[in-house]
């Protein structure tokens, strides 16, 4: 079996992180040589933790499919990016690139400046209406990824998204299907759909993914993540519908109709979607459904969206094109199929000519492709530089006695300087203790107007009227300062249960209050926090990783209240001053 230079691949999924080499036959088929993949704990929803993971995930990868010090293709989420079809009105081919950064500008909700964006046809451009796909990221959000891949010495030769780079593998897999099909990614923390329809295809990306499974078991049973995660690997399945038996076990049974409730909801989104597709963009309604991707490991989920959907379904076999090399186990290769299909269509991406050819450049990448051109004329540079200098050489030899004259008058006129320089320094001495009087006034005057300014920014931080708060009270040492405040009044202050604080902080903001019942539970009040939490008014730092320390919350679970309680004590930035 002939082998050509090796390809590097690597999915940065939510959850997982996949990894393969590829090589290519003489005839052009792609060879999996070697694969793997590292899970990350936690939640994949939470973000603070989310880049640390990825590193250390992507090191354990690294060693264990030998990639260190090779350069990779990678592939990101498609929930981290944003994703626009546009029609553009007919235009002729040197005028496209023009029309489609217009489009840009007007429909990428950040500055044009502050994202890297690419697009692609979706239409051949035959002379009528021309459809493109802009793909936008944050450039902090994709410098921040790369790196964490080139912190573990893999150098990223292109970033592609996961919708594109899984409708390229489908292509190259099944290039017999030209009916209309909907592939569905099920990951951790979203689910990617893309509708491939003879030369067009269609992606949307939906929040919906096995985090929030996990997600409605742990609201369901009371259980935290982790633990919660494990019920569903272990016992979890999605229960039938119909007239169906249930497991023996009830814990189980309850466990599966949970799940199925959540599946509901994506049955629901996908539904939406493929109306979407039929009534604005114009396709065709989808005679077949492959999965793919971490859900197709929950026992039954198939069977529910084939049951649902009532259309065939089967679970994509990326590697259905691809040739094994002889150290690869195909039975292993098997197993792992459906969480490689994004590494199928990077590695087709690498080697150019797909369908879909977007790329997302990250600044330090595009820095180093613009060096690497730069290269020749650097050198022919450098040449004409040594030449100059051997030329200044000479010159400065014979003006060298010139120099000395001139040095004696520059001495003089430095002596001047100095005298200058002293009066200076004096200045600048009395400048800075008039800063420094200037700076006491300037926060006697900014505490002044502190609490009014540190209530309006709990105000702003509302996003949503399902919260209301019933007490904001400041301790200080850990004690309450408000009796003390209200003085005569004290005594109509109520007694109030406070919540443990996990540090000895010299300043606190005690905060309680009532949320509404609601689709996303408790969420509604860490999405309160985490917003406090970055606000500058406290001590993020402080808080850190360990939000759930500083946020207490009814489990919400009991259906005759209309809401429940919360409270939350923050440690403040600035060190208050009262006047009693």
């Amino acid at each position: 079996m002939a082998d050509s230079k090796s390809i590097v691949v690597l999915n940065l999924g939510s959850q997982n992180v996949a990894g393969a080499v590829f090589g290519r036959t003489s005839g052009g088929d792609l060879i999996l040589k070697r694969h793997g993949i590292v899970e990350m704990a936690g939640d994949p929803t939470v973000d603070a933790s989310r880049l640390t993971q990825l590193k250390i995930a992507i090191d354990e990868l690294a060693d264990q499919i030998g990639i260190r010090k090779k350069s990779a293709w990678c592939a990101v989420s498609g929930h981290i990016a944003f994703t626009r079809f546009v029609k553009l009105p007919p235009v002729q081919g040197d005028k496209v690139d023009q029309i489609v950064e217009f489009e840009a500008r007007q429909n990428v909700p950040f500055p044009i400046d502050e994202v890297i964006w690419d697009y692609e046809f979706v239409s051949p451009p035959d002379g009528g209406e021309v459809e493109v796909v802009l793909v936008a990221m944050k450039s902090d959000a994709l410098a921040e990824i790369n790196d964490q891949v080139a912190e573990n010495g893999i150098k990223t030769s292109g970033v592609d998204l996961a919708p594109m780079a899984l409708y390229n593998a489908f292509r190259y897999s099944y290039p017999d299907v030209g009916e209309s099909v909907v592939i569905v990614d099920l990951g951790a923390r979203s689910t990617n759909l893309v509708f491939a329809e003879g030369e067009r295809f269609f992606t949307r990306n939906i929040l919906v993914g096995g985090a929030s499974i996990t997600g409605a078991i742990a609201k369901e049973f009371n259980l935290g993540f982790g633990d919660a995660e494990q019920s569903k690997r272990t016992s979890g399945f999605v229960a039938q519908g119909g007239a169906v038996e249930e497991h023996p076990d009830p814990a189980v049974a309850a466990l599966s109709k949970v799940i199925r409730n959540a599946m509901t909801r994506l049955h629901g989104e996908i539904l939406r979607t493929i109306n979407y597709y039929k009534t604005q963009q114009g396709g065709t309604a989808p005679t077949r459904v492959f999965v793919c991707g971490g859900g197709t490991a929950l026992p039954g989920a198939v069977e529910f969206l084939e049951e649902k959907l009532r259309l065939p379904v089967e679970v994509f076999n990326p590697l259905r094109g691809v040739q094994n090399d002889r150290g690869v186990n195909p039975g292993e290769a098997a197993e792992a199929a459906p969480l490689m299909s994004e590494l199928v269509g990077l590695a087709l991406r690498a080697s150019g000519g797909c369908p879909s050819e977007i790329e997302l450049v990250p600044p330090a990448v595009a820095t180093a492709r613009d060096a690497a051109k730069k290269a020749p004329a650097l050198v022919t540079a450098a040449l004409c530089l040594w030449a100059a200098l051997g030329a200044g050489i000479v010159y400065f030899n014979r003006a060298s006695s010139v120099a000395e004259l001139k040095a004696a008058a520059v001495s003089a006129e430095s002596n001047r300087l100095q005298g200058l320089a002293q009066k200076i320094q004096t200045l600048d001495t009395e400048l800075a203790k008039t800063r420094a009087r200037s700076a006491e006034l300037e926060s006697v005057v900014m505490d002044r107007s502190y609490w009014v300014r540190l209530l309006a920014e709990l105000n702003n931080k509302f996003d949503t009227d399902l919260l209301w708060l019933t007490l904001v009270e400041p301790y200080v040492k850990g004690n309450s300062i408000t009796p003390d405040l209200l003085s005569a009044q004290a005594g109509l202050v109520d007694a109030v249960v406070p919540l443990e604080p996990p540090t000895e902080a010299d300043a606190e903001l005690h905060i309680k209050g009532l949320y509404r019942k609601n689709d996303d539970g408790q969420e509604v009040v860490y999405r309160f926090a985490k917003a406090l939490a970055s606000s500058e008014y406290f001590d993020a730092e402080e808080i850190g990783e360990r939000l759930n320390d500083y946020v207490r919350v009814d489990s919400g679970v009991d259906e005759d209240r209309y809401a429940y309680q919360f409270e939350i004590r923050l440690p403040l930035r600035q060190t208050m001053q009262f006047k009693k």
